[in-house]
């Protein structure tokens, strides 16, 4: 069950945000900006993050976008309600984001969602963990099933995971440091395990 939470009386774009929200506009048709509602709900929640340590758009942010691209509010909230990219409630500092689609699931999807429960102190999906450091949500394929299973924390995807991997990584985020995203294994890129092999002159 989805806890209460307190919306903020008002939002405002900062001096960050505003920088950028021209060269976004300026992609788009005059009279189509209103397709900028997934860029300029990104940037809100981002600013939210910056802000709070929570990446989140409240309802409020939705009414300015919604004001800024001249369009009708519930438009916006549309948007922000489909997209499982967008969180419409505060979430904990790391958003800890499981693909359980069938390639991670075949390559042990269970066993990184058992080491974030165990290890970031989580009930299982939709919870946040009672120090606030983690939330936790199950997402659809993330698109990188060559190296499968994926967590991705925030904006970054950890690759080539198993339960012992998962755990170091949340243990290192406790600690306030971020690791390099990537394979955890040191693949390279989507090379196979161990190395790429084609047009290398290697016998078969």
């Amino acid at each position: 069950m989805s806890q209460p939470h307190t919306e903020p009386d008002s939002f405002a774009f900062d001096a960050e945000s505003e920088g950028r929200i021209p060269g976004i506009l300026a992609r788009y048709p005059e009279g189509r900006q209103a397709s900028a509602v997934l860029p300029l709900l990104y940037l809100a929640q981002r600013q939210m993050g910056r802000a709070t340590g929570s990446a989140w758009v409240p309802r409020v942010a939705m009414d300015v976008i919604a004001e800024r691209l001249s369009m009708p509010a519930m438009r916006v909230y549309e948007v922000a309600t489909f997209y499982l990219m967008f969180n419409t409630r505060p979430i904990g500092r790391f958003h800890l984001q499981v693909c359980g689609t069938t390639p991670c699931m075949l390559r042990g999807s269970d066993d990184v969602l058992r080491a974030c429960k165990d290890a970031g102190g989580l009930k299982g999906y939709g919870d946040t963990s009672a120090d606030g450091l983690f939330t936790l949500t199950e997402v659809e394929c993330l698109g990188a099933c060559v190296n499968a299973p994926i967590l991705q924390v925030d904006d970054d995807y950890y690759e080539d995971l198993d339960y012992e991997r998962t755990v170091a990584l949340i243990e290192t985020l406790k600690r306030g440091e971020r690791p390099a995203p990537g394979s955890s294994i040191g693949r390279q890129a989507a090379a196979p395990e161990g190395g790429p092999i084609v047009l290398t002159g290697a016998e078969d």
